[in-house]
């Protein structure tokens, strides 16, 4: 048992990976610049195969978690680790709304003679009679950017049923509103550039595996597809994720609290036709009034929101995201994905109206 067990999730951001308590010690481990290690034997010996900051991550996100962290070079260096679980011509569910490079490599991999069926996360009845067969079944809740919410614990039931792997990206959640090991995945993903980390200021991944059943053996092949395929993170920016990481449950739940009094003041705005929040976390899509032209004015006449790419950081990000080819026809036009950030909320809502009702019709 650690000696973390027993705190919330409040204290573990803040006291998981520390260097061990004695007298002269570093509150903080060390940034660790090397690429090769003396006496081999003795340990690790190469900078591909590990490093002090790496641990100190991992151990952190791992206790958050509940299970063993690995550290990526990207979100989707993670995720193309946990997609190469699946064996040659294999059979992966998915949600046919999830972040956009998921279902763009998804596509590479239905070329190369896999199979692919994508659902709708939220209907679970339809997801449950997908999995038959299945080797791997991806889940994000809420997906991104439509926001939809899945029952984790039903599927991820019958994907064991099936003896199929359950995996969630829960980037958009983060493990202080779900930990989906505990509802039966197997494999937990992150892009650690975005809440973990949360200052958009490093690109890392990270991907989570329990410790019964099936965890140790997928914890030794992600490690192994990691070093093999060169996916690792630079000291520096692990260090920074790690630094961030300690003020994720404040920054997250200013984030939240700013995301749902927005969220219920945009339900009667007169430039908003549709609202998708799902009660929880710092995510808000809203459909505006007009065409995409009317969407992409909005998100140019903001002056505190930053129509930019990405989520997660301190910051507040607006974005129509059927600009981009990839994302999934079924997104709307005039569909913008808001990142709520940290500021004052009277503030990004008075920036916020000011766009909506110039970009109104007429």
């Amino acid at each position: 048992m650690s000696d973390l067990d027993d705190l919330s999730p409040a204290s573990v951001v803040v006291a998981a990976g520390r260097p061990p308590r004695r007298p002269g010690a570093s509150v903080n481990p060390p940034v660790e610049f090397t690429s090769t290690y003396a006496a081999p034997e003795a340990g690790v010996a190469y900078g591909r195969n590990g490093n002090a900051v790496w641990d100190a991550f991992e151990e952190a996100l791992g206790h958050l978690e509940g299970g063993h962290a690995r550290v990526f070079a990207s979100g989707m260096a993670a995720i193309s680790a946990t997609l190469a679980l699946v064996p040659a011509g294999g059979t992966v569910v998915t949600p046919r709304h999830a972040y956009n490079l998921t279902n763009v490599l998804l596509e590479d991999y239905r070329e190369a003679g896999y199979e692919v069926r994508q659902v709708d996360i939220s209907n679970t009845a339809e997801v449950v009679a997908a999995v038959e067969g299945a080797d791997m079944v991806w889940t994000e809740s809420p997906t991104n950017p439509m926001l939809e919410v899945a029952d984790l614990r039903t599927i991820f039931a019958a994907a064991r049923e099936h003896g199929a792997l359950g995996v969630c990206d829960n980037t958009l959640s983060t493990p202080l509103l779900q930990q989906p090991l505990a509802l039966g995945a197997d494999v937990v993903v992150h892009s650690v550039t975005k809440y973990l980390a949360g200052h958009s200021d490093v690109v890392l991944g990270a991907t989570v595996t329990g410790d019964h059943g099936r965890g140790p053996e997928l914890l030794e092949r992600l490690t192994r597809h990691r070093t093999m395929h060169g996916a690792i993170g630079g000291p520096m920016e692990v260090w920074l994720a790690l630094r961030g990481l300690r003020t994720l449950q404040v920054r997250f739940e200013r984030s939240c609290a700013n995301a749902v009094e927005l969220a219920r003041r945009l339900e009667a705005h007169p430039g908003v036709e549709r609202v998708r929040y799902p009660g929880t976390g710092a995510m808000v899509s809203i459909e505006v009034a007009g065409d995409a032209a009317a969407a992409d004015a909005v998100a140019a006449g903001c002056r505190l929101w930053l129509d930019a790419t990405s989520l997660g950081g301190v910051e507040s990000l607006i974005e129509r995201r059927r600009k981009y080819a990839a994302e999934a026809p079924t997104v709307p036009e005039q569909q913008l994905r808001l990142s709520v950030g940290i500021e004052d909320v009277e503030d990004l809502w008075t920036d916020l109206d000011r766009a909506l009702r110039a970009a109104l019709p007429g």
